[in-house]
């Protein structure tokens, strides 16, 4: 994360070129992998949001972790700075046109239909009369409908851009890609500059892989990942996780750890590997997930009546309970915009608010998902990642799919590391597959992944199929649980609940209950085991991703004594359940 009391690096001749360019500008920057290319773009956008011209200046990416870097270190320019993921862009804009509907409830493509029409019409033009610049981060992803809208964006606007993206870690890009469309659209107005100095690899090891950056447009994609999975191989191997001595090897290291698999299949068998030795770790999500924060759900407890005054706000922020690294200012802008509100009014409508938490209209600044010292992850979801040390899974020959897409994935895992870099053999994944009824990784009559709405929220936990004081379980999940934790679902009965669905799982987290199973997960357990004759007695190998925010019956939360608002937390689970049986079931019967 971004520290704020920090001063940032001085710029190189190379980057202040860039960060110089006028606002009217139509820059395409290529920027190689560790070339500071976040780092630029964020100086860009200080001088431009500090520029004397009006205009807001409109930043799109990928990364949620990226949209709140920016924000924390841009918050002293206000609204003058709008940043927020591609997925988020577009909800934004349908939220904007149409306040009243449920935007959030339908299907994300769908969303992404409706926002691109929007703009084709330039029903949408008027948002945008007063916009100064738009910077785009890793253009070179950008593929389908969100291809399609900020390429009419971009042509619909009158205003300068930046456009940054890096060819070479392109995964999901369509035929010549976005950046091909940005040459051909602009011709000789656009104008173009590289980043070339490396920062972030600082050792020849880490920098392994660099050396096959120029050569990536020439070598058959094959050869290429062939060649960049030989360079993995002259690595120290570190063999499996799933050793003592591994784990311990981790533990004691004090600098950042990457492990890098090459799905997010492989990742969880990692994670679990990983929690069966005891070494902490976090799991890295997906850059589409929302998690509203622990500290929102305590802020909105502490509140009272239909209204929050800016006042008011400004003491609850300061307390213990709400932690983040935004100024109370900024913070308050957030919230507005959640509910639908001028940053500028006096008072908040808690109603409003609720309405936005529930839908998923959280700005991406107040969701992005904490840092770790040990982060395992995907080859996909580490983009924009970068570690002190990096341990690669080998993925393998050259694996089924895109042989262009696969070498750009194995190049963008061996770019993450700035010291040290080693090779980790593959995790097993045999027998281990998506079941086509519940689209969920399993092993028969094994294991399960464990999807993030598998603990009901509707009700606050302790209402529901166990009984327990909710204030109590409320404040051990604000206080006790942290991000990463290891946690096992326990089976409450023997029998399930019909011919259909499992009996409830309670998820227990150090021999305490903090929440149980939904019913998507007993139906899914029960369509995965085929209705047994038993049930797991255990899940293990879970992790708490999160606990978040949730908004649910307002009656169930006064009546368990946690206020009018319908608000409280609940555990996010993460990971690939290992089934534990037992056969005393046959007894118990």
């Amino acid at each position: 994360m971004i520290d704020q009391d920090s001063d940032p690096p001085p710029l190189t001749r190379e980057q202040q070129a860039i960060v110089a360019q006028p606002p009217d500008a139509l820059l395409l920057l290529v920027a190689d992998a560790g070339t500071g290319k976040t780092h630029t773009l964020t100086r860009r956008v200080e001088l431009l949001a500090a520029a004397p011209r009006d205009g807001t200046i409109l930043v799109l990416t990928f990364s949620r972790a990226v949209v709140y870097e920016l924000q924390v270190r841009l918050a002293a320019h206000g609204e003058r700075v709008q940043a927020a993921a591609f997925d988020t862009w577009a909800l934004d804009l349908l939220t904007r046109i149409d306040p009243s509907a449920n935007w959030s409830g339908i299907p994300l493509e769908s969303r992404l239909d409706a926002a691109l029409q929007h703009l084709s019409t330039g029903l949408v033009d008027e948002l945008y009369d007063d916009l100064l610049h738009v910077v785009i981060d890793e253009a070179q992803d950008l593929a389908g409908r969100t291809r399609e809208m900020v390429e009419l964006l971009l042509e619909r606007v009158d205003c300068g851009f930046t456009i940054a993206g890096d060819p070479e870690q392109a995964v999901g890009a369509d035929g010549p890609g976005f950046l091909g469309w940005l040459r051909e659209a602009f011709g000789g107005d656009l104008a173009e500059a590289r980043l070339t100095q490396n920062f972030r690899n600082r050792t020849w090891e880490a920098a392994s892989a660099l050396s096959h950056t120029a050569r990536l447009s020439t070598l058959k994609e094959s050869d290429h990942y062939a060649d960049l999975r030989a360079a993995l191989g002259e690595r120290v191997d570190v063999g499996r996780l799933g050793q003592g001595f591994a784990g311990e090897a981790l533990t004691r290291y004090k600098g950042t750890t990457g492990v890098l698999c090459r799905t997010s299949a492989e990742a969880m068998i990692v994670s679990a590997d990983l929690q069966r030795i005891g070494v902490p770790h976090r799991l890295r999500r997906a850059s589409g997930d929302q998690v509203a924060p622990p500290w929102l759900g305590s802020l909105i407890g502490m509140c009272q009546g239909a209204l929050l005054s800016r006042p008011r706000f400004e003491e609850l922020a300061a307390t213990p309970a709400v932690t983040l690294e935004l100024t109370d200012g900024r913070l308050w802008a957030l919230l507005q915009r959640t509910a639908g509100g001028d940053p500028a009014d006096l008072t908040l409508e808690l109603a409003r608010l609720l309405d936005g938490i529930a839908a998923g209209r959280l700005p991406d600044e107040l969701t992005a998902q904490e840092p770790a010292q040990i982060m395992v992850s995907s080859f996909r979801r580490a983009k924009g990642l970068e570690f002190d040390r990096v341990l690669v899974a080998d993925p393998g020959p050259v694996p089924p799919g895109d042989p262009a897409t696969e070498a750009r994935l194995l190049y963008l895992a061996m770019t993450r590391a700035r010291y040290e870099m080693f090779r980790l053999e593959g995790p097993d994944m045999r027998g281990l597959a998506v079941d086509p009824g519940t689209g969920r990784w399993s092993r028969p009559r094994a294991s399960m992944q464990v999807l993030e709405d598998d603990v009901h929220t509707a009700e606050p936990a302790g209402v529901r199929d166990f009984l327990a004081d909710a204030a109590e379980v409320q404040s051990y999940l604000a206080t006790a649980v942290q991000p990463g934790d290891s946690a096992v679902l326990e089976r409450l009965y023997v029998h399930g609940r019909g011919p259909q669905e499992s009996p409830p799982y309670v998820l227990v987290h150090r021999g305490y209950a903090i929440g149980v199973s939904s019913e998507r997960f007993r139906r899914d357990l029960s369509r995965l085991l085929g209705d047994p004759a038993e049930w797991p007695r255990t899940i293990t190998g879970i992790q708490v991703d999160a606990v978040r925010t949730v908004v649910g019956s307002a009656t169930a939360g006064a009546h368990a004594g946690l206020g009018p608002y319908g608000v409280w937390l609940a555990p996010r689970p993460a990971g690939i359940g290992q089934f534990i049986w037992d056969r005393s079931d046959h007894h118990e019967r």
